[in-house]
């Protein structure tokens, strides 16, 4: 089994590519764009995935062996040694402007596929140390708000109306972000409240972990702001929000036009049916099995090294980097995703 847990370490290609272009001061500064989001997509075009589940005896062993947890924490002191490269690098007079764009841009793919999938995936956790882990990732992208959202509501109201995060039939990816990064926000806020009302604390105080995250994360600003000055201060919050742009664009593309039954007023089990999947092996193993997203909202607590395959879960028709590109191009998002949409219809009744 250790053979299987270092197939992961293709997750530390992000990580590779962009320390690459960041030491680099020309062109070659969009290399991890250009292999990410280029290279990768175009290979999975031509890739099929496995749809074979470990067994029982095969899933207890890869959760007792601690390989995949190493690789997976090994991700957090990678992210933080690219955010020093990164602002030490843009904050120099000799790079040109495309190159620090372009720095800029690899610094956001590190938040959105190495920072954010990671704290994704250290925030379900259970222990202190994992989830904190998991807040120091978030706080890399300014994000930190993902962490209540995503456990305590997206979870919860997954593929209804009721949660930002769950795109909807017909609505493109720059509306989407609009409502998502917006009501997210709002919707962490809103949980942390209620959190601490039912606890009879006040939600206006240090026991309000949302006024904690705004704290640390103006807290970085300042330091980088002290540190390097204004100019790199704004390449950081632009290689930020590409970050969770990523993140959002991942959102999009997970739960589109899928909707959970409403009975009277509970909503049905969120079932395989209700996420879209995706067994192609490039963006399986760089993303830590995230594509395998049926099963993780059908049981969150599962890790990334156990996620199974439905068949009877709607499959994306290549794998994540190639859909988020689709998906840039609602068009063509909506003439692909319509058609797959309808073949799915064709084998289940869970589509509203």
């Amino acid at each position: 089994m250790k053979f299987s847990a270092y197939k992961y370490l293709l997750a530390y290609l992000s990580p590779a590519l962009v320390i690459f272009s960041l030491y680099q001061d020309d062109l070659y500064t969009f290399t991890s764009v250009a292999v990410l989001f280029g290279l990768l997509p175009a290979l999975e075009l031509f890739a099929r995935g496995s749809v074979r589940n470990l067994t029982e005896i095969e899933e207890e062993i890869a959760l007792r062996d601690k390989t995949y947890d190493l690789l997976l924490y090994g991700l957090v002191p990678c992210q933080y040694f690219i955010l020093v490269l990164f602002l030490s690098r843009v904050s120099l007079d000799s790079v040109p402007f495309y190159a620090k764009f372009g720095q800029m841009m690899s610094f956001g793919m590190a938040c959105g596929i190495l920072g954010i999938n990671a704290a994704h995936e250290l925030g379900h956790r259970r222990t202190w140390y994992e989830r904190l882990m998991s807040k120091m990732l978030l706080l890399t992208s300014q994000y930190m708000h993902f962490y209540i959202e995503h456990n305590r509501g997206h979870h919860k109201n997954v593929s209804t109306d009721e949660d930002p995060a769950s795109s909807r039939l017909g609505e493109n990816v720059y509306s989407f972000y609009v409502r998502s990064i917006r009501d997210s926000w709002l919707s962490a806020w809103s949980l942390e409240n209620k959190r601490l009302r039912k606890e009879g604390k006040n939600p206006v105080s240090p026991a309000n972990e949302m006024i904690r995250f705004q704290i640390i994360q103006a807290g970085l600003l300042v330091v980088i702001l002290f540190t390097f000055g204004w100019e790199t201060l704004g390449w950081y919050l632009g290689g930020a929000s590409v970050g969770f742009l990523l993140l959002e664009t991942v959102n999009y593309i997970e739960h589109y036009g899928l909707r959970r039954k409403k009975n009277g007023d509970r909503y049905e089990r969120t079932m395989p049916v209700h996420s879209w999947n995706s067994n192609h092996p490039l963006g399986r193993l760089v993303l830590l099995e995230l594509s395998r997203h049926s099963d993780h909202h059908f049981l969150a607590s599962r890790k990334y090294q156990i996620l199974r395959h439905f068949d009877e879960s709607p499959q994306m028709p290549t794998g994540y980097p190639g859909m988020m590109m689709l998906s840039l191009v609602p068009p063509l998002w909506f003439r692909v995703m319509h058609r797959e949409i309808n073949k799915f219809k064709n084998k289940t009744t869970d589509l509203v």
